[in-house]
């Protein structure tokens, strides 16, 4: 009996001993795991974190690019304004004295403004040579050129077209008056005459056929716009006369 108590008591620490093992095994697997998840959620949210942060300073970059972009829009906006208003006289109004301007004329000498103080100067600006409206205004200005000289006036046509151009264009009518080249839209932006206009159905830039009449002092006394070709030379004689 003694014997067999002695076996069972070492088989009973034996038993204990490896269940105290295996409960130590457990609880050290179950502290690493919790210690690796641990270790896991920190290095996750410190990676959410550096992230966030970037995002951030992503986002600041971009707006401050973004800002830096508008910026240098504006000063381009103000820059090209302030280049286009200096020189532009576009909306020269009745009363006002017109600038000088220079201009190739068809005479083969080089038109100026400032040339014909002392005189009345009718400038009619139409959109192309050859086209039906603008020969009928051609034709209708030439055969009255002696009245308007009369009248101490002289009239001058003014389209973008080149000096050829307006040469095969003298010669196939018979015209009698000078034909200015205004390639540049000088005298036209000058004037305010390119206006957008509906070509077969395309909205296209152009000459609206309009004409200009400046006294001996230079002043703009009388100005016709969205003028229709026929009649029109009479009209203007007719006003210089009066």
């Amino acid at each position: 009996m003694a014997k067999k108590s002695k076996t069972t008591k070492k088989a009973t620490k034996k038993t204990a001993k490896k269940a105290v093992k295996k409960s130590s095994k457990k609880v050290a697997k179950t502290t690493m795991k919790k210690a690796s998840k641990k270790t896991a959620a920190k290095k996750s949210a410190a990676k959410k974190k550096t992230a966030k942060k970037s995002s951030k300073k992503t986002t600041v970059a971009k707006k401050s690019a973004s800002s830096a972009k508008a910026t240098v829009k504006k000063t381009a906006n103000k820059t090209t304004d302030k280049a286009v208003s200096a020189p532009s006289y576009a909306g020269l109004k009745v009363g006002q004295t017109v600038p000088n301007f220079s201009l190739p004329s068809s005479n083969g000498g080089e038109f100026q403004l400032k040339d014909l103080q002392g005189k009345k100067v009718v400038l009619y600006f139409y959109p192309k040579d050859s086209t039906p409206g603008c020969t009928i205004q051609g034709i209708e200005f030439s055969g009255d050129i002696e009245k308007f000289k009369a009248a101490n006036a002289e009239v001058f046509g003014i389209s973008r077209d080149t000096l050829k151009s307006h040469a095969n264009f003298i010669a196939k009518q018979n015209l009698k008056i000078d034909l200015l080249s205004d390639e540049d839209e000088t005298a036209c932006n000058l004037f305010d005459v390119i206006k957008e206009k509906n070509m077969y159905g395309n909205m296209v830039m152009g000459i609206e056929r309009s004409t200009f009449l400046i006294d001996e002092q230079g002043k703009l006394i009388k100005e016709w716009r969205k003028v229709k070709a026929e009649g029109h030379a009479a009209e203007v004689l007719e006003v210089i006369k009066s």
